[in-house]
């Protein structure tokens, strides 16, 4: 096999890109966000920050938060028929609002 070039951010690119109006200081509320157990949050990295980062190919996914670690989360959501548990920062993490039903 070919020895691959690189860390965990090559061809991200235009993935991480922020949009104009969302460059610039990060908000401190953001960054110590709290979030309750089983609450369904999507998982969005925010370039900015490297800590408490996810691997690139779980960007756009939405999950669960079903515990913490220090000042990350435990989220667990579905990748194909596997379920899959990784360790965020409150700053790559935005909360979704539930359907009323």
């Amino acid at each position: 096999m070919v020895t691959r070039i690189g860390k965990g951010r090559r061809k991200t690119r235009h993935k991480f890109k922020k949009n104009v109006r969302e460059r610039g200081k990060l908000s401190i509320s953001k960054y110590f966000a709290k979030f309750e157990l089983q609450e369904t949050v999507a998982l969005k990295i925010n370039s900015a920050i490297n800590k408490g980062q996810f691997h690139p190919r779980f960007h756009g996914k939405c999950g669960k938060v079903t515990g913490n670690r220090g000042t990350c989360y435990q989220i667990d959501f579905k990748d194909g028929s596997k379920l899959k548990r990784i360790f965020v920062h409150p700053i790559h993490l935005v909360k979704l609002q539930q359907a009323a039903i």
